[in-house]
């Protein structure tokens, strides 16, 4: 490897030191040329996984983002090991990709733990790339003043969708089960989540985004980002100290209420300027380069006040949709989220560690009965949220309930906080990983099943099979 790519290697690993905290200040001369290798061959796997995973999916009728997920099951640390992360548990010893390195290409046991945190990094920065250029083609599919019409119903399903599960789950927890307030507090936090990602992919799968249903549930479940990592800011602060940090909790909701209505109250002046900077560029990427500019931008604004960076990509998609580049726009972000977005789904399947399901193992078995638990609450929780919806004839309200279920790396987020900071027990964090695994791989199916291939489009007055077995208002 020549100087400046060496250089250049150096720059993305000291790059990742904040941003991840896990990977050494340098990388071993001898081990960088093997750091892209071991990327490579990270990315040939997580598009194997991808394409064959989603196409059997897609053959049996589910959705192809299920079968990502479980393509990255098989490929990840519950199955192959092909890809694994140190967040999960993998080290440069259980990496089949590093013995494979170390076999064919004489990468030295010193340098393999460098390698594989280095590796493992910059395949997590992609998958975290993959999931905003996910959430920018999710908003430029969304249309603002649909998402507007129904934005009061979609904070109404929010809050019942954090406030239930989590009352439930915390008064359970404690009742049920015995457990210390502040772990259980944790625990129905857990279930207050809901993965954007996961739900509006499937949603766009099946074509029912932009119906009514559709729109209700992505206004709710990206309200539900804000309320998780709101909730999430006072869990942490109260396992750590044991007291509410109030400033903290009053800033998020303030910079998180700003930051959304301000994207959308700039967004026809930014109109007016991405359409007249897009006439006038003359070379390749004149559209999708301005784009992915203010795209990268509003990530990082979220990022910057303590917002998810996806929240940023919707928004910045949501006001790029009312312009008049947006279907030539969709078409050119298109070929770039089939690369990227694959990666996300792929990871978060290879960080699921099946190895917490086997009752065979003693340990296993109380977190095994307290997940039980969980997982009722988690789908109760989330399910009830579609009877919040009033005023709306022929309203699918199982769908609603249905699309906000998946907690996804959400989820996974608050097993990570709790686990690090000590309050959760072993049982309590595996039935927490539980949890989250069954319910992020029975809503894409769940979803199907109740957005049927007859449903109509957005203003349709004809009930679906779901909707009338539901109860409509009508029904009512």
């Amino acid at each position: 490897m020549d100087l400046d790519a060496t250089a250049a290697l150096d720059l993305l690993t000291s790059a990742l030191v904040p941003v991840w905290g896990t990977v050494a200040t340098t990388t071993e001369p001898e081990s960088a040329p093997l750091v892209l290798a071991g990327v490579l061959l990270s990315l040939v796997a997580i598009y194997l996984a991808s394409k064959i995973g989603g196409e059997l999916s897609n053959s049996i009728g589910l959705p192809p983002v299920l079968g990502e997920l479980v393509g990255g099951v098989v490929v990840g640390v519950s199955a192959l090991h092909l890809l694994v992360f140190p967040e999960g548990g993998g080290n440069s010893a259980n990496s089949a990709i590093v013995h494979f390195l170390q076999t064919t290409a004489g990468l030295t046991p010193d340098a393999a733990v460098t390698t594989f945190q280095t590796q493992s990094e910059v395949v997590s920065v992609l998958a975290e790339l993959g999931v905003i250029v996910l959430l920018f083609e999710i908003g430029l599919e969304s249309n603002l003043k649909e998402l507007l019409e129904v934005g009061y119903q979609a904070a109404i399903v929010a809050v019942v969708g954090v406030i239930v599960p989590f009352a439930a789950g915390t008064a359970g927890l404690m009742t049920l089960f015995h457990v210390a307030a502040i772990p259980a507090i944790f625990a129905g936090a857990a279930l207050t989540a809901t993965s954007i990602g996961i739900t509006s992919k499937v949603l766009s799968e099946l074509g029912t985004l932009n119906s009514k249903e559709g729109q209700i549930i992505l206004g709710a479940a990206v309200i539900d980002d804000v309320l998780g990592i709101i909730v999430l800011a006072v869990v942490a602060s109260l396992a750590k100290t044991g007291e509410i940090d109030v400033s903290n909790v009053i800033y998020l909701i303030i910079s998180a209420s700003g930051f959304l209505l301000g994207a959308i109250l700039l967004g026809n002046v930014f109109n007016h300027s991405f359409v007249t900077i897009a006439d006038k560029l003359k070379t390749r990427g004149r559209i999708t380069i301005p784009a992915f500019i203010f795209a990268f931008l509003m990530s990082y604004l979220a990022a910057a006040i303590q917002l998810e960076a996806i929240l940023g990509a919707f928004a910045a998609g949501l006001v790029l949709d009312e312009t008049d580049k947006r279907k030539e726009l969709q078409k050119q972000v298109c070929p770039i989220a089939d690369m990227l977005v694959p990666i996300f789904f792929v990871s978060v399947g290879a960080k699921t560690d099946l190895s917490v399901l086997n009752p065979l193992v003693p340990s296993n078995r109380e977190g095994l009965i307290i997940a039980s638990f969980l997982i009722a609450i988690a789908i109760v929780g989330k399910v009830v949220t579609g009877l919040a919806v009033f005023g709306q004839p022929n309203i699918n309200r199982l769908a609603i309930g249905v699309g906000m279920i998946p907690r996804g790396e959400v989820g996974l987020v608050f097993a990570g906080v709790g686990s690090a900071s000590g309050v959760l027990s072993k049982p309590l964090e595996a039935a927490i990983i539980v949890m989250v695994i069954l319910t992020t791989f029975l809503a894409p199916p769940l979803l199907r099943f109740v957005f049927p291939a007859s449903t109509e489009p957005l203003g349709s007055d004809t009930p679906t099979p779901a909707t009338e077995s539901f109860g409509s208002t009508d029904a009512k």
